[in-house]
């Protein structure tokens, strides 16, 4: 830990001298422009397995989220995408916790809808982008990429890997006293820099404004890369990580009323007890990639990876009200039922190896750009006895105080699984305007559960396939009409309660479908857009009272359908670039016996949103910019049944970015302010658990950083 802090001090003063020199010098030396762009339409994502495809070209709506983006917008977590792409929405974000998003409506199964370098990897925890150069949003139903997954669509995490020679240093500051510094190093070594290595550290004393959250976080990441042929390259990258800091529970409906966002203090924070105990998230991770160059336009690469995440799980839990008989909300005069919650030595490991053949090839009068492997993956998640603990009755007010209550008496579940994945998939050109692309998944899996004391043991296996086919058309330079169709598959068993008459019992396999429409273009000064789709999901519901032993049976209920529109562009002219996104989503129950809930709308799933960014980069003074976010979000349902929803709101977050030379080496300083009017809303309305609750929007917060490149 001295160490740790010893680094943390170093690295901050280094960067802190560097700024101070640079702005005495400033003066009298001139600014030379640096232009910070991150073009978010006009390269194609990886995750989407058509090698270096640009995104115009490509049948499927993706979003590029480049590190500079992400700099600019002062985004440290997964969980602020949410401000960049109208798609993505908060689907539970408390915190200190685990980041979960919603894209097109539907939650992104952080088990299943992750990737890292296109390997599956879990999500459940507090991932760093210390190291990462880019994220990669494919949005859709995501069959063709992934055996199992939920229908909104999959991130994937690109690792920076080994580059030319670099030496970068920040210093990040954030409202009441976050502190972060990062040093990203890379450089090149042997004949014609045949070996390269890039090595990151992050660290962070975590202070925000909400009360009782102070915590640290640290991450260390390597990559190196060696030429070991003139075909052959090896690539190898570990990271570890650890967040260590106090989560943040919901507020909540107070009986039958849903309370003003303006009557809550943001600051708050119900797990504010004397006992309260952080969530620790560790995590490691690392991977080896061979790829084989089997002629200028073919080649082979084997990828494996292995992800470790240990995880302490800890919070005063706020959960109903039993003074009112109503466990879904806290009580109408602002109590509520507190338990201790304590879930220690999680352990989650993740296995991935993947042989893929990809390449260019002409037969038959077509050119095709093929991919074809075997995915291999094996994930187990290991528990001890958990608390849940009844200790009290807790206020809004957040300042009562309880005893705690240690006990565990709770069982866990153990989870295993493996399974493999044979794909292929095809962009056919038929001819210089017109190709048909085509994919085919086919998987198998097993997967076994029992509790922490042997009981309620299920074990079963599925085997399914995913097709994905569309047409795409030039309709003029750069640009592409499409219309795709693709199915996907998530998988689960019914909870092993006695409540339950098939207790226990896998379900069959949910296959959702997805149709879309789309058109796109990319040029010189605009890149922009459009799509319009349809997702029907089933859905599972649970039949009678579920109040007494075998009181009711999970059965096969109608399903979701989502149907919605996205547009997105990005122009740049001059010294101006603006980029938005809007999407307009209708996400309906529809079919379900129970005729009441047909026509129901989704809870905490916004049916419109707006995301607007501009940047004016100041002519007068060169590497000065002003840069603007605006965000829009529609009404939340909070009950399922829609009789309570929370108002939509607007929020403005400005920034500034001053780029210069100084010395042969480049500095970038920025200053952020969020939330410039203050705006007091709910930001989200996650219902968890049978329970509704409502989080806050984060009050006005200033962000600033300094970055040299030497």
């Amino acid at each position: 830990m001295a160490r740790h802090a010893f680094s943390v001090l170093a690295l901050a003063a280094l960067t802190t001298l560097a700024a101070t020199q640079a702005v005495a010098q400033a003066q009298t030396q001139a600014a030379q422009t640096i232009t910070v762009t991150g073009r978010s339409s006009g390269q194609g994502a990886s995750v989407a397995g058509f090698g270096d495809t640009p995104a115009w070209r490509m049948p499927l709506s993706t979003t590029v989220i480049s590190l500079s983006q992400l700099q600019d917008a002062g985004i440290a977590g997964l969980g602020d995408l949410t401000r960049l792409d109208a798609s993505a929405t908060d689907a539970y974000n408390p915190p200190g916790y685990w980041a979960q998003l919603g894209v097109r409506g539907f939650i992104v199964d952080n088990r299943f809808n992750y990737r890292r370098d296109g390997l599956p990897i879990n999500a459940e925890t507090a991932i760093t982008l210390d190291n990462k150069q880019a994220l990669e949003l494919l949005k859709g139903t995501s069959g063709l990429q992934a055996g199992t997954s939920a229908p909104g669509g999959l991130v994937n995490l690109v690792v920076k890997r080994p580059g030319p020679n670099l030496l970068l240093a920040s210093l990040g500051f954030e409202q009441d006293g976050t502190l972060r510094a990062q040093a990203d190093v890379a450089g090149r070594a042997g004949a014609e820099g045949a070996l390269g290595w890039r090595v990151n550290i992050g660290a962070a004393r975590l202070e925000p404004q909400v009360q009782g959250t102070r915590g640290s976080s640290w991450s260390a990441a390597a990559a190196i890369d060696a030429r070991l042929g003139a075909r052959t390259l090896l690539e190898a990258e570990v990271e570890l990580s650890r967040q260590s800091q106090p989560s943040v529970p919901g507020f909540s409906l107070l009986g039958p009323r849903l309370p003003a966002a303006a009557s809550i203090n943001p600051t708050t924070n119900l797990n504010n007890q004397p006992w309260s105990l952080p969530v620790v998230f560790n995590g490691r991770t690392g991977s080896l990639k061979l790829t084989q160059e089997l002629s200028s336009t073919m080649a082979i690469t084997a990828h494996a990876m292995r992800q470790s995440l240990r995880t302490d799980d800890r919070i005063a839990f706020p959960f109903g009200c039993s003074a009112e008989g109503d466990y879904s909300r806290y009580c109408s005069d602002g109590t509520f039922d507190l338990y201790d919650f304590r879930s220690e030595g999680e352990r989650r490991t993740s296995d991935a190896a993947e042989l893929a053949l990809a390449g260019k090839a002409n037969t038959a009068g077509l050119a095709h750009q093929f991919k074809a492997g075997v995915l291999a993956t094996r994930y187990q998640a290991r528990f001890n006895r958990q608390a849940f603990n009844f200790v009290g009755v807790g206020s809004i007010v957040g300042q009562t105080v309880v005893s705690p209550d240690l006990t565990r008496t709770g069982e866990s579940t153990q989870r295993s699984e493996r399974g493999s994945e044979w794909f292929v998939q095809d962009a056919m050109t038929i001819n210089p305007a017109v190709s048909l692309w085509a994919g085919l998944r086919h998987s198998r899996l097993h997967r076994e559960s029992v509790a922490t004391d042997g009981s309620n043991a299920t074990q079963y296996s599925q085997a399914f396939t995913t097709p994905w086919l569309a047409l795409a058309v030039t309709v003029m330079p750069q640009a592409t009409a499409y219309a795709s169709w693709g199915e996907g598959v998530e998988s689960d068993v019914v909870p092993g309660l006695p409540t339950y008459t098939n207790a226990g019992r896998p379900l069959p396999a949910l296959k959702s479908r997805q149709a879309e429409l789309g058109m796109k273009q990319s040029g010189q000064a605009l890149d922009w857009r459009v799509a319009a789709f349809d997702i029907h999901r089933p859905a599972w519901a649970d039949a009678g009272s579920c109040d007494v032993t075998s009181s009711c049976t999970r059965v096969l209920d109608g399903a979701g359908r989502h149907r919605g529109v996205e547009a997105e562009a990005e122009w740049r002219g001059g010294d101006v670039s603006l980029r938005g996104s809007a999407m307009w989503l209708k996400a309906r129950r529809e079919g379900s016996a129970t005729a009441a809930v047909n026509g129901l709308q989704p809870t905490n799933v916004p049916a419109a949103n707006l995301k607007l960014q501009g940047t004016y980069n100041l002519s007068t003074l060169p590497g000065l910019a002003f840069i603007g976010f605006a965000t829009h979000e529609g009404r939340r349902m909070v009950l399922p049944d829609n009789s309570q929803a929370t108002p939509g709101w607007t929020r403005i977050d400005v920034a500034l970015r001053y780029a210069q030379a100084w010395q042969g080496s480049r500095l970038v300083w920025r200053l952020g302010v969020d939330n410039v009017a203050d705006t007091r809303a709910w930001k989200e309305s996650p219902y968890q658990y049978g329970h509704a609750y409502l989080y806050p929007m984060a009050p006005r917060s200033l962000h600033a950083s300094v970055q040299v490149r030497f």
